[in-house]
């Protein structure tokens, strides 16, 4: 690699095949953004105008769309701005922070998966405990978990790799991801502390995911024996589940590829593995929610009708 120690500017070569349609990409990217702003701002709008809803499991779905907006904020404007760029190319402070974003973005969104586990396990299999053990001091206390914890971790991360020397400009993205700056340093031995706080925080979320698991086990369990419990569990924990699901596959995937994938494969098919944790799980989850739960389902209705919430 050429020796560029003092980098300025990532060029984002991910584009290089997107050019020659770039105006209808932007278009659909433009409108794709506008249905996940306003899925979301609608799910969190309802929620904070209607005091019925002033609950936990309410609350977390809040703080679920309010991390879709955080993460789809971080990539979309740039990337919708790259497209009409003939060179595009972003900051080395800008890709820093872009990094930070994405990461934290992904990670907080695992946060809160687990947190609405733990609330609908407290629903379902504890009901009597359930008001004393999901307080309000305990909600609050789990919503800043949640938040607090990814970007703490990813602050020492991405600060790790502000310190290193590159020796390439060049990103095989269309955004930044930390891992990829990791790579162009010019010494192995000098990423030795990046990659020992990336196992320490993917084995961090890695149990997230086993906790999710055995909550799930456990409220399964639980709704085999009731009809009550199985028609809570349809109607509170199958959306929650579904985007469970749905966010651990796209980002195993995407994870997986990023540090074991074949570069070989079409720059255009790379591009979709490296964005469908912001393609799918955004749209998708206030979706899901707004037509499962029956009390939001009912105020969007009523809103539809012209009354108010």
């Amino acid at each position: 690699m050429e020796n560029v120690s003092i980098v300025r500017n990532f060029i984002l070569v991910g584009f290089n095949e997107s050019f020659s349609y770039r105006i209808t990409l932007f278009s659909l990217t433009l409108l794709y953004y506008y249905m996940i702003l306003f899925f979301n701002i609608s799910i969190i709008a309802i929620i904070i105008l209607d005091e019925d809803l002033h609950e936990p499991m309410y609350i977390l779905l809040c703080s679920f769309c309010v991390n879709g907006l955080y993460g789809t904020t971080g990539f979309y404007p740039k990337f919708l701005f790259d497209l009409l760029s003939p060179a595009p190319e972003i900051s080395y402070s800008g890709c820093l922070l872009q990094a930070f974003v994405m990461y934290s973005f992904a990670c907080c969104e695992l946060s809160n998966l687990a947190v609405m586990a733990y609330d609908r396990y407290l629903a379902i299999c504890r009901p009597l405990h359930y008001h004393s053990l999901m307080s309000k001091r305990r909600l609050s206390q789990l919503v800043c978990f949640s938040w607090l914890t990814p970007f703490c971790a990813f602050s020492i991360n991405v600060g790790l790799t502000s310190r290193l020397k590159l020796c390439g400009a060049n990103l095989q993205k269309l955004f930044c991801v930390n891992w990829v700056i990791v790579k162009l340093a010019c010494s192995e031995a000098d990423t030795f502390s990046n990659q020992t706080v990336s196992y320490i925080i993917i084995l961090f979320y890695f149990f997230h995911g086993v906790f999710i698991i055995w909550t799930y086990m456990h409220i399964i369990k639980t709704c085999v024996r009731s009809k009550d419990d199985s028609r809570k569990f349809m109607q509170t924990c199958l959306p929650h589940f579904i985007s469970m699901m749905t966010f651990i596959v796209v980002i195993v995937f995407d994870l997986m590829y990023m540090r074991f994938g074949s570069t070989d494969l079409p720059q255009g098919l790379q591009n979709f593995i490296a964005i469908e944790f912001l393609l799918i799980p955004p749209l998708l989850n206030p979706l899901i929610y707004g037509f499962k739960l029956t009390k939001i389902r009912n105020r969007i209705l009523l809103l539809i009708q012209g009354g108010r919430i």
